[in-house]
């Protein structure tokens, strides 16, 4: 399986690069989100990537960070969800966002995505939301190995439309939760609500509103 290309972009199509990667040219789906942070034809691209295969087709499609690859393997495993419905919904809210949206149950974000209709992301969030506890507290340990690359081939890091806290905060903060004895979806839930309400919140702060939210009302 084909896990990750490197190489120089040398062409932009309207969903897909082609990336030269030793004289050979590999077309590689990707997002709106991820489309618009790559840079130009020339310059140097990576790309973690997710290989499909049917019958009659090989079809690579690529993502900025490993948490975003993660993501995009589990909303294909949805009923109804084909790889084309994950793109657009990951180049919609991003890793981040599909991550608070699953955790708070809020079907109506995944529905904003192109093609994706209130049933489907009823099912999304259905289907996932027990899955977004472990996914978010992965998200740390995946960004740093999204960091590994070689200096001259970087990872491309998908712009989000307005600051987000980092995916190692809202893990830390996920396991700071557990080891007081919260269960996981509720958690995930308050953290992804802090996260949603204080972009670009550090581990502690995340912590402190997460037990606001959580603590009993009255």
């Amino acid at each position: 399986m084909i896990g990750r290309i490197a190489g120089r972009l040398i062409h932009r199509g309207p969903d897909h690069v082609m990336i030269d990667v030793g004289g050979v040219g590999y077309i590689v789906q990707v997002s709106d989100r991820t489309l618009a942070a790559l840079p130009g034809p020339g310059e140097a691209v990576a790309l973690f990537t997710d290989l499909l295969v049917r019958e009659d087709l090989l079809q690579l499609y690529g993502f900025p960070t490993l948490h975003e690859r993660e993501w995009h393997r589990l909303l294909m495993g949805v009923q109804g969800i084909g790889a084309k419905a994950s793109m657009a919904i990951l180049g919609t809210l991003g890793a981040e966002g599909v991550g608070r949206a699953i955790a708070l149950g809020d079907w109506g974000a995944i529905k904003a995505a192109p093609g994706v209709g209130p049933k489907i992301a009823q099912r999304v969030v259905n289907e996932l939301k027990g899955k977004a506890p472990g996914v978010m507290a992965l998200g740390g340990t995946l960004a740093a190995a999204s960091g590994m690359a070689p200096a001259d081939t970087p990872v491309i890091e998908a712009a989000p439309p307005r600051p987000a806290p980092s995916a190692s905060a809202q893990a830390e903060a996920l396991s700071a939760l557990g080891n007081l004895g919260y269960a996981p979806s509720e958690a995930a839930g308050a953290v992804a609500q802090a996260a949603g309400e204080a972009p670009g919140a550090d581990t502690p702060a995340l912590i402190r509103a997460a037990l606001k939210l959580l603590a009993p009302k009255g």
